[in-house]
């Protein structure tokens, strides 16, 4: 039930992130004068629309996006007002970007002249088609605020969570008991566990030395490998004493990438998991932490075609497992907030990862759709931009204005595009319903 809940929760997410999107171009538009004639969440069957004043506001039955319609999107032919073709050897592409032309211009009525978006300043289209990404931006920003300042980051305390029963080993890495209770042999009861130490022990100092942090008593600990030391710490409001004998350990080196080296180092040892508790952050860490995700996005989209590559050959057709960093549909996320809301987890943990999963799709869709291609918002601002310096260079040169960019040559390159962009979300919805990822 819980897993239920937590994917119609994160549904209703996806549609906030297209509606806020869309909201970021319509907004803009209206106050710019452009003539909006639809802002839809969705494609495919229209389920509900209502229209008010001169825009149709709906939900279509395929949640996988969304969309505006702004009237005169495309600018007329210099040399065919109309936009019909010319002739019929204008070719399939020609006829193509003729048709969409004169759709176009089907919308644009009467009174509509100066209200078609192609007429709009430079300045004044890049507003419109870059609001959509901000606004995913600023909900990924809220969504990360609530995150780190409501909630906070786990952290690990000073409160004993689990005591691991034997000393591990390059051979028992883990430190596990025999079924029977036995450490394996070759190692003995770990100090801490030998000690008689008990979930829910609070370790306050070792050797009279205090600790505020879990980090600080771990760093003192691998230092004093091979020592007996005293152990202070709270158990039930009562403060005890306990002598401990510090093991010393062979733990596997690894890099910068969390890959071992096959190098170890010795180190001293107790054997204590600590209880992480959520510490709220200050509201400078938000900028600091989203710009590392925002790092993370930006090698995630590169690697994108390789990742994608790996997805059909490795996973779908050669059978393997599925790789933890191949891409995700809405499809897949959307379950693994499911299981996010059915682990067993305290809730401020699971409302924490919900969130972070949740305001780290805002910000990859941020950065997905400012990629300079049609029919991404980044391709209208990159027309934008190149109409703007085409403009200024015939300024410079004393020529007459060319006039706005047409972007319908561009079409079939859009086509293509959204071709691509189609293909690749029913790949991967279909390896999210045949190979999903999974959190277990």
């Amino acid at each position: 039930m819980l897993q239920v809940i937590g994917i119609i929760i994160f549904v209703l997410l996806i549609g906030a992130s297209i509606a806020l999107h869309e909201i970021g171009h319509l907004l803009p538009a209206k106050k710019f004068g452009v003539k909006v004639t639809e802002y839809m969440i969705g494609f495919g069957p229209t389920i509900w629309s209502k229209t008010k004043g001169e825009t149709t506001y709906g939900l279509k039955g395929i949640p996988l996006g969304g969309y505006i319609r702004m009237i005169g999107m495309i600018p007329p032919a210099k040399d065919d007002p109309t936009g019909a073709p010319r002739s019929m050897t204008t070719g399939k592409f020609g006829a193509m970007i003729a048709d969409a032309r004169k759709q176009s211009l089907d919308d644009v009525g009467p009174a509509d002249a100066n209200r078609v978006f192609y007429k709009l300043p430079v300045r004044k289209k890049i507003v419109v088609m870059f609001g959509g990404p901000v606004m995913n931006l600023m909900f990924a920003f809220v969504l990360f605020t609530i995150m780190l300042v409501g909630i906070g980051l786990p952290q690990p305390s000073l409160q004993v969570a689990g005591v691991v029963p034997c000393t591990p080993s390059l051979a028992q890495p883990t430190g596990a008991s025999l079924p029977s209770g036995q450490c394996p042999t070759g190692t003995e009861l770990a100090p801490a566990a030998a000690a008689g130490l008990i979930d829910g022990d609070v370790i306050t100092a070792i050797d009279g030395e205090s600790f505020t942090t879990w980090d600080q008593a771990t760093t003192w600990i691998r230092a004093h490998g091979g020592t007996t030391a005293t152990l202070t710490f709270i158990r039930a409001g009562q403060v005890m004493e306990v002598p401990i004998a510090i093991a010393t350990i062979d733990r596997p080196v690894f890099d910068d990438r969390g890959n071992p080296t096959g190098e170890t180092a010795t180190s001293g040892y107790i054997g204590m998991r600590p209880e992480f508790e959520f510490v709220s952050q200050s509201w400078a860490t938000v900028p600091g932490y989203m710009w590392n995700i925002t790092a993370a996005s930006v090698k995630a989209l590169i690697s994108l075609p390789v990742r994608l590559y790996e997805l059909v050959m490795d996973t779908l057709i050669g059978g393997g497992e599925r790789a933890i960093d191949s891409p995700v549909s809405v499809v897949g996320v959307s379950r693994i907030g499911g299981e996010i809301a059915a682990m067993d987890e305290p809730l401020m943990s699971k409302a924490a990862t919900f969130l972070g999963l949740a305001a780290s799709l805002n910000l990859f869709l941020f950065l997905f759709n400012l990629l300079p291609v049609l029919p991404l918002d980044g391709g209208h601002v990159a027309g934008a931009l190149y109409e703007g310096l085409r403009r200024w260079i015939a300024k410079v040169r004393g020529r007459s204005d060319p006039g706005p960019v047409d972007i319908a040559r561009l079409l079939p390159v859009a086509y293509v595009v959204a071709a691509t962009l189609v293909c690749m979300g029913i790949i991967v919805i279909w390896a999210d319903l045949i190979k999903p990822i999974s959190l277990g």
